[in-house]
C-alpha cells in the first residue's frame, strides 16, 4: 500500500512538469500562428481594397455610378493616371466586385478572430492604411457626396432655402450634372446641413476633396472614440475597434461613398465616452448635436439618458444644445424642417418590410405595411428602454438593440447603416446582439452585391416588379426628375457633357450589366 502510494506521485511528478512545459509552449505557437493569420488578415483587407479603388479609378464601370456622366481627374481620384489603361468590361468588373467583397468579408473574419493575438500598432497602422486607400478612390458605389455638396450650393452660395426646393432649383450650378435627387428636398439635420455651407464658395473640386477629407478625419475620429470607450470599460479594444473598422460594408460602402453618418456616428460614441466616464452634461449635448445632424440618432436617447449616473445633467446638458441650434435653423431655414417623409415613402428591393411584403404575396411594402412596421419599431424600442430601466438589460446593448430594430423597420435600406449598429454590438456584453449584427451585414452584402442582381435577373425575378414596387419605382423617379439612363436625360445633358472637354467624349462606357440594378438600388444614393 505504502508502495503503491510512493509510486503515483512518482508517476504523476514528471507528467505535470511535461504539462507545465508543454502548454506554454503551445500557448506560444497558437499565439504565433493567430498573429500571423491576422495580420495576413489585415493585408488582404488592403489589397483587395487596393484592387476595387484601382478598377474604380481607371476609367467608367457600374462601380462609380456617375462615372458615364461626368469622370473628371478630379474625380477620380490620384490613382486615375496609373490606372486609366486599365482595360475593364462591365459584367467581369461586376463578378470581379462580388469575389472582392467576398475576399474582404473572409479577411474581416479572420481579422476579427485573431484580433487579440495582433500587435497594437499593426492592426492601428491597417486600419489608417484602408482609411488612405478609401481616401483616394472615387466616390463609389453612391452618389451622396453630391447630393450633400448640392444642398450646400443651394443654400450658401445661391439662397435658395433646401428644405423648400431641390437641387433642381440650380441646374445652371456645376455640382447638378452630378446629383440625382434633383425634387427631394433636403432631409438632412440643420447642424449638418448649416455646417456643409462652410464649402460652398470653394470650387465643386476642392469642396468635394475637403468633405472626403473631413469624412476619413471623423471615421478615425469614431475609431478613436470606440478604442476609448473599450477602455472605459474595462475591455481590451482591439477586438471591438476591428468589428467596426475593418468591416466590408464600412470601407467599401460607408469610406467609399464618404456619408455624413461618420459625423453623426462620431458625436454619438464622443457621448457614449462622456456617459461612460461621468461627464453627462457634455453627453447630452453631445447626442443632441447628432440628433441635428439626423433625427434617426434620436433612438439612443432613452437608453444614453438611463446610462447616464446623473440623468438631470444629462437632460440638462441636451436642453442647452437645443436653443443655439434651433435658433440657427430658424434663421437659415425659417420654420421649415427636414424632408423626412419622402426619404421614408419609397422602398428598396430588400429592406425586411419590402422583403416580407414580398413573401406574403402583397407584392412588397404598402404603406399599411410600412404603418406596421414602424409601430412595432416604437414598441421595441419603448419596451428597450423598460428593460434598461428595470435593469434586465445594460445600457449598451438596449442602444443597440434598438438600432438594430430601427434598420430592420425602414423602407429604404443602405449597406452602410450597419455602421449605426456595429460600435454597440463591439462594446455591449452581449453576444447575442453580436451575431445578430453579423447576420445583418451578412444579409446587407448577400443582397447588394452585384452578382445577386445578375442571379435574379437570370431567374426571371425582379423584387420590385409588382404594383407596389413600381409606385415606389415612379416616385423615386419623380424626386429625381428622369432615370439615369433615360434618353431625354442624356439629350439634356448631352451639350453640358461636350463643354467637359473632347476626351470625355471618346472615353468607353460601361455596359448595363443585366440585372446589377436590382443590387445596386443604392446607386441614387440618399441617407
Amino acid at each position: 500500500m505504502s508502495a503503491g502510494a510512493s509510486d503515483a506521485p512518482a508517476a504523476a511528478g514528471p507528467a505535470s512538469l511535461a504539462d507545465s512545459l508543454e502548454r506554454p509552449v503551445a500557448l506560444v505557437l497558437r499565439t504565433r500562428s493567430r498573429a500571423l493569420a491576422g495580420r495576413i488578415a489585415l493585408a488582404t483587407l488592403a489589397l483587395c481594397s487596393l484592387a476595387i479603388v484601382f478598377v474604380a479609378a481607371g476609367q467608367p464601370t457600374i462601380l462609380v455610378p456617375q462615372s458615364t456622366v461626368e469622370f473628371p481627374d478630379w474625380l477620380a481620384g490620384p490613382l486615375h493616371v496609373l490606372a486609366r489603361g486599365f482595360p475593364v468590361r462591365a459584367t467581369p468588373t461586376a463578378v470581379l466586385f462580388s469575389v472582392a467583397l467576398a475576399l474582404l468579408s473572409a479577411a474581416y473574419a479572420g481579422a476579427v478572430l485573431c484580433a487579440p493575438a495582433l500587435r497594437t500598432r499593426t492592426a492601428v497602422a491597417a486600419i489608417v492604411a484602408l482609411h488612405a486607400i478609401w481616401l483616394l478612390a472615387p466616390l463609389m458605389p453612391l452618389t451622396d457626396v453630391f447630393n450633400y455638396l448640392g444642398y450646400a450650393r443651394l443654400g450658401g452660395l445661391h439662397g435658395v432655402n433646401p428644405y423648400l426646393h431641390g437641387i433642381g432649383a440650380v441646374r445652371h450650378d456645376p455640382v447638378y450634372l452630378l446629383t440625382t435627387w434633383h425634387h427631394l428636398r433636403s432631409p438632412y439635420g440643420p447642424l449638418y446641413t448649416l455646417a456643409t455651407y462652410a464649402l460652398s464658395p470653394l470650387p465643386l473640386p476642392v469642396a468635394y476633396w475637403a468633405l472626403k477629407l473631413a469624412t476619413a478625419a471623423a471615421s478615425l475620429g469614431c475609431v478613436a472614440l470606440l478604442w476609448r470607450c473599450a477602455r472605459l470599460l474595462g475591455r481590451a479594444p482591439l477586438r471591438p475597434v476591428l468589428l467596426y473598422a475593418a468591416n466590408p460594408l464600412v470601407l467599401v460602402y460607408g469610406l467609399g461613398g464618404f456619408h455624413n453618418d461618420f459625423f453623426v456616428l462620431l458625436a454619438t460614441l464622443g457621448a457614449v465616452a462622456l456617459v461612460l466616464s461621468g461627464r453627462d452634461l457634455g453627453a447630452g449635448a453631445l447626442l443632441a448635436a447628432a440628433i441635428a445632424m439626423k433625427p434617426s440618432a434620436g433612438v439612443l436617447l432613452p437608453f444614453l439618458l438611463l446610462g447616464s449616473g446623473r440623468r438631470g445633467r444629462f437632460l440638462a446638458g441636451a436642453a442647452a444644445a437645443v436653443p443655439p441650434i434651433a435658433a440657427a435653423s430658424l434663421f437659415a431655414f425659417g420654420p421649415a424642417l427636414p424632408n423626412l417623409g419622402d426619404q421614408s415613402s419609397l422602398l428598396s428591393s430588400f429592406s425586411v418590410p419590402n422583403a416580407l411584403g414580398q413573401l406574403a404575396g402583397l407584392g412588397g411594402a404598402p404603406p399599411w405595411l410600412l404603418a406596421v412596421f414602424a409601430l412595432l419599431t416604437a414598441a421595441a424600442v419603448g419596451a428597450l428602454a423598460w428593460a434598461v430601466w428595470r435593469g434586465r438589460l445594460g445600457w449598451l446593448a438596449g442602444a443597440g438593440w434598438a438600432t438594430l430594430a430601427l434598420i430592420l423597420g425602414l423602407a429604404w435600406l443602405q449597406p452602410w447603416y450597419a455602421m449605426w449598429l456595429l460600435p454597440f454590438a463591439a462594446l455591449a456584453a452581449s453576444r447575442a446582439l453580436v451575431r445578430w449584427t453579423l447576420a445583418l451585414c451578412l444579409y446587407l452584402l448577400l443582397t447588394f452585391v452585384p452578382v445577386t442582381g445578375m442571379a435574379l435577373s437570370a431567374i426571371g425575378y425582379e423584387p420590385m416588379d409588382s404594383a407596389v414596387g413600381r409606385a415606389s419605382i415612379a416616385r423615386m423617379h419623380a424626386l429625381q426628375g428622369l432615370p439615369l439612363g433615360h434618353p431625354s436625360r442624356r439629350r439634356r445633358r448631352g451639350a453640358a457633357h461636350e463643354r467637359r472637354g473632347a476626351h470625355r467624349r471618346h472615353a468607353p462606357r460601361p455596359r448595363r450589366v443585366p440585372g446589377t440594378d436590382v443590387a445596386r438600388s443604392a446607386a441614387s444614393g440618399r441617407a
